[in-house]
């Protein structure tokens, strides 16, 4: 790592002691902070972030094994080095079996403390280049996450692609299954945030008193329990972007502090007085039709307002049926290799009644179908027969109409069309795309 960018934290009782290994490594170029103490220190990595802590080992206050731990605690990523008299080398030893990359023992070398830093930063950025190359293959497998070719899913992504590089809040709505939280995540990857925290809670799923605490955190002895401060997400998002799943399903006063985070980037934990700031891009998404929520009275129109600065809607798998023999084929990859099988693919039976269905859960739906497939498969392709009962009963009412010798070609016609529609379930567009006509022509023969 480059020492002009590396931020050091030095500790050390021994004020002369200390001021020398200051005014060393200030004239090597790195960014120094000191302490005279473990709970000095302690406070130092409260407020900012070091990539080293180099401690003397014995201190009055907070001993440098115990700092340690809290170094662990606070700023997992950065390095301990600790510095040991004579006879605490023992101790020093057991230090880095806890964690610390290394000893110096005193008095302290130049050259050799010097070459203890260089090298744990080296170490560093190395486990960090090594994270940042697993978050990319991850990035890239999630990528690959969003399949689709039908134009409704283009458009989609494109507004994603659009928006994601400004700061503007985003509502993303469409129905449970659809994958609104894969689009979420593509916002934080393609935005200026990409590289601070992307952190999901979902508001459907925890009562109402734990999402507050949850959201925006606690003091100690703020409620029975509470025997230390939490951090709520919306600090740990601090610099990055917060997603916050099912947002129709907030309560009216956690709307309220919602919504003055929004306007004024602050809040107060729980069993607190004091505005704690942030800078949060916020990503909101729901099933719910909040426009309905506001009419009835059960979502804050204000709240609304700000949520829905940029509209991302993500379409039911039935309005998109040309992507299931993509998003099959994908999933068929995914298991294939997490249940080591090979099995080639879809016989042309299995897709057809794939295409049938009308997908109430969308793709997750879909990709349960998939995954269960490849698990009882017995040959080389997935046929009917390895399908959920549902999709093989809806392809045989939906493919199969039956019309007497002599009817019309007018009545054979509307026969279908209408047939068609009851299997869309009165989805014009999808009926036309199965029909192969265009959607105008339903509405001129309707």
């Amino acid at each position: 790592m480059d020492a002009h960018q590396a931020r050091l934290l030095l500790v050390d009782d021994e004020v002369a002691h200390l001021k020398t290994l200051e005014r060393l490594f200030l004239k090597e170029g790195y960014q120094v902070a000191t302490a005279t103490g473990g709970q000095q220190a302690l406070d130092l990595l409260r407020e900012q972030r070091f990539e080293l802590v180099l401690t003397d080992l014995m201190m009055p206050d907070i001993d440098g094994m115990d700092l340690l731990k809290l170094v662990q605690a606070l700023q997992p990523q950065a390095e301990v080095i600790l510095m040991t008299a004579f006879g605490t080398v023992e101790r020093a030893v057991q230090g880095m079996k806890e964690g610390a990359y290394d000893f110096v023992p005193k008095p302290i070398k130049r050259a050799t403390i010097l070459k203890a830093v260089r090298q744990a930063l080296e170490r560093q950025a190395l486990v960090e280049e090594n994270r940042e190359l697993k978050a990319r293959l991850a990035d890239l497998e999630e990528e690959r996450s969003v399949v689709g070719q039908a134009a409704l899913m283009r458009e989609a992504v494109d507004r994603v692609r659009q928006v994601a590089p400004s700061d503007a809040t985003v509502l993303i709505t469409g129905e449970s299954g659809t994958g609104k939280e894969l689009f979420a995540r593509m916002i934080g990857r393609l935005s200026q945030r990409a590289d601070k925290p992307f952190v999901a809670i979902n508001c459907a799923a925890l009562p109402e008193s734990i999402l507050e605490s949850e959201l925006f955190g606690y003091e100690k002895g703020a409620f029975t329990g509470a025997t230390q401060r939490k951090i709520g997400r919306f600090e740990a998002a601090d610099g990055g972007t917060l997603f916050l799943d099912e947002i129709g399903e907030l309560s009216p006063q956690v709307q309220v502090k919602l919504l003055r985070v929004l306007q004024e980037g602050a809040f107060e934990r729980l069993g607190s007085n004091t505005p704690t700031r942030v800078d949060v891009r916020v990503v909101a998404a729901t099933h719910k039709d909040l426009e309905a929520e506001l009419r009835e009275g059960t979502f804050r129109e204000d709240l609304y307002y700000r949520l829905n600065v940029i509209d991302i809607k993500i379409p039911p798998l039935r309005h998109r049926i040309e992507d299931v023999p993509l998003l099959s084929e994908h999933f068929l990859r995914r298991y294939n290799e997490k249940n080591r099988r090979q099995i080639a693919g879809f016989t042309a039976e299995a897709l057809q009644a794939m295409e049938a269905y009308h997908w109430p859960g969308n793709v997750r739906e879909l990709e349960n179908v998939v995954e269960r497939a490849v698990v009882l498969d017995r040959d080389e392709k997935i046929d009917v027969d390895d399908l959920p009962t549902q999709l093989v009963e809806r392809q045989a009412e939906s493919r199969h109409i039956t019309i007497p010798l002599g009817t019309s070609l007018e009545e054979i016609e509307k026969r279908v069309l209408h047939e068609t529609l009851k299997m869309t379930q009165g989805d014009k567009k999808l009926a036309a795309k199965l029909l192969g006509i265009a959607t105008r022509t339903i509405y001129r023969k309707l």
